[in-house]
């Protein structure tokens, strides 16, 4: 993207394509500019496994507890995410906008033996297609698109009656902006510099009210906090800086 205007098109844009495509080959390493997200990720895991074994009567101890069910995780990236839904048994498609992203994913996925539908596609274009899912995942994506409403709405419209839509996202606060950006990616230096820009941030209600309107319901609301003391992540109360939002689509729907 270098020496050219920046572009968006529908939801994407392409500066924060360009800025994840070029640190794609570190999506699976744990001491790589990922590394904040390999140790996030098992706080997303259990949340999301607690949850849709709730939602859907299964038994979180089971080896195949999401068999038959069909996942999305937009905004895939190297599949961080994609690969342990699939290793549960759920059908899932991991789809994001690079293709530099989707092949890491993809080359990644076969040394794992798993099959997983990697698609280098936006929510839109996923959305006008038709196609339709039980649980959508939508978790540290919603800061780096262009509309964040519009994309909203396409995710939202592939949950499935009865389905679940998972929303993890960094808060537009004071205190976001002093630990997740100057903390995180200037002092600290957990992430490159400019990985978030603080205008970009999505404070709750904005996330709320177009899923809302898309015949969403929220049905949780968590907090996910970080201490220094035990280099952990665990949910809390304090939606302050990073959270969760968890979304149903009713069975009547």
């Amino acid at each position: 993207m270098t020496g050219t205007a920046k572009m968006t098109s529908g939801t994407i844009d392409s500066d924060e394509v360009a800025r994840f495509s070029a640190m794609a080959d570190e999506w699976w390493d744990p001491t790589g500019k990922f590394k904040p997200l390999h140790k996030f990720n098992p706080v997303r895991l259990a949340y999301i496994k607690q949850e849709v074994c709730r939602k859907f009567d299964r038994d979180p101890n089971a080896p195949d507890a999401f068999k038959g069910l069909r996942f999305l995780d937009i905004g895939c990236g190297g599949g961080l995410l994609s690969e342990p839904m699939a290793r549960l048994g759920a059908e899932v498609i991991g789809a994001d906008p690079s293709e530099t992203n989707i092949e890491i994913a993809r080359l990644h996925m076969k040394s794992s033996g798993l099959e997983i539908d990697y698609r280098a596609e936006t929510a839109e274009g996923l959305a006008d297609a038709g196609e339709t899912f039980d649980v959508v995942l939508n978790m540290e994506v919603v800061e780096h698109v262009a509309d964040v409403p519009l994309f909203l709405t396409a995710t939202s419209r592939m949950v499935r009656p009865g389905g679940l839509m998972f929303v993890a996202t960094i808060n537009r606060t004071l205190k976001a902006y002093a630990l997740a950006i100057v903390g995180a990616e200037y002092v600290l230096r957990w992430l490159p510099k400019g990985t978030h820009s603080y205008e970009k941030l999505v404070r709750p209600p904005e996330i709320e009210a177009p899923l809302n309107a898309a015949g969403l319901k929220i049905i949780d609301r968590s907090g996910v906090s970080f201490n220094p003391l035990t280099d952990t992540w665990s949910r809390s109360r304090d939606m302050d800086v990073n959270y969760m939002l968890l979304a149903e689509r009713s069975e009547a729907s």
